[in-house]
C-alpha cells in the first residue's frame, strides 16, 4: 500500500511538474525578449530562451505550494537567475565599449555643467570631437550597459565584465538601488531626462515592451530605440556620477 501510494504521489508530481513547465513556457519567452533588448547584438535571443527554460524546469521542480508564493513569481526569479548566470560566465560587454561610455558618460557630466541642461547628441558628438554618426554607434555598441555596474563598488577595472549581476557579499547593487536616498536621486534624475527619453524609460522599465515595441509608439526604428535608451542610462550615470563614487 506504502509503495504504492508512493508511486501515486510521484506520477502526480512528475504531472503537475510537466503542467507548470508548459503553461509557464511562454513565460520564458518574455522574460528573454526583455532582456535581450538590455544586451549587445552578439547575445543571441535563443540562448536566453534555452537557460531560461532550464531554470523554469528547476523552478517547478523545487516549487513549494505551500511556502506561500505564487509559482509565476518563484519562476520568474529561477528563469531570470538562470539567464544572469549564463551572462555572468561570459564577457558580454566588450571592453571597448564600455570605454566608450565611460567616455560619453565624463563628456555629458562637463557639458551639464557647463550648459546647465541636457545637451543634444550633436553637442555631445562635437564634445568628444567625433562625428555624429560615430558617437551614435558608440551607442548602439554599447547595447546592455546598465544603469548600476559592479565596479562603482571597487578600485579596479578588472572585474568589468561582472557588471551589476555578480553578488557581493559586501557590496550588492541591488542594496543600493532600495537605498531611499538614491531612489530619490534617481527619480529627480529621470524628471531631467529629455522628454522623449523619459517616455522610453518609462515604456521600457514600467511597461515592459521590448525596445521593437517601444519603437512603434515612439515612430522610429527598433536601433534608434536601442540607441536612445544607452543615451538615457548615460545620462543618469553622469548625473548620480557624485553620489556612485562617494560610496
Amino acid at each position: 500500500m506504502a509503495h504504492k501510494a508512493l508511486s501515486l504521489y510521484r506520477s502526480t508530481q512528475l504531472t503537475s511538474e510537466d503542467e507548470r513547465v508548459r503553461q509557464h513556457a511562454p513565460l520564458v519567452r518574455r522574460i528573454a525578449y526583455h532582456m535581450i533588448s538590455r544586451l549587445p547584438a552578439s547575445v543571441e535571443v535563443d540562448d536566453l530562451i534555452q537557460v531560461g527554460m532550464m531554470g523554469l524546469m528547476e523552478a517547478a521542480r523545487n516549487f513549494d505550494p505551500d511556502a506561500g508564493v505564487q509559482f509565476e513569481t518563484y519562476a520568474s526569479q529561477r528563469i531570470r537567475g538562470a539567464m544572469l548566470d549564463e551572462l555572468r560566465s561570459a564577457d558580454w560587454l566588450p571592453r571597448q565599449a564600455r570605454r566608450n561610455m565611460r567616455e560619453i558618460e565624463a563628456t555629458l557630466h562637463k557639458l551639464e555643467h557647463a550648459l546647465g541642461r541636457a545637451p543634444s547628441e550633436s553637442e555631445i558628438a562635437e564634445a568628444m570631437g567625433i562625428p555624429l554618426t560615430e558617437y551614435q554607434d558608440m551607442l548602439h555598441d554599447a547595447r546592455g550597459h546598465q544603469l548600476v555596474h559592479y565596479e562603482d563598488f571597487g578600485d579596479s577595472e578588472d572585474n568589468d565584465q561582472l557588471d551589476q549581476y555578480t553578488a557581493d557579499d559586501s557590496s550588492n547593487p541591488l542594496d543600493m538601488l532600495s537605498d531611499l536616498r538614491f531612489r530619490q536621486q534617481l527619480i529627480d534624475a529621470i524628471k531631467l531626462l529629455p522628454e522623449r527619453e523619459q517616455l522610453l524609460m518609462a515604456l521600457y522599465y514600467d511597461e515592459e515592451l521590448n525596445l521593437k515595441e517601444i519603437g512603434a509608439v515612439l515612430g522610429v526604428t527598433e536601433s534608434r530605440v536601442c540607441q536612445l535608451h544607452s543615451q538615457a542610462v548615460a545620462r543618469l550615470r553622469a548625473r548620480l556620477q557624485g553620489w556612485l563614487t562617494s560610496r
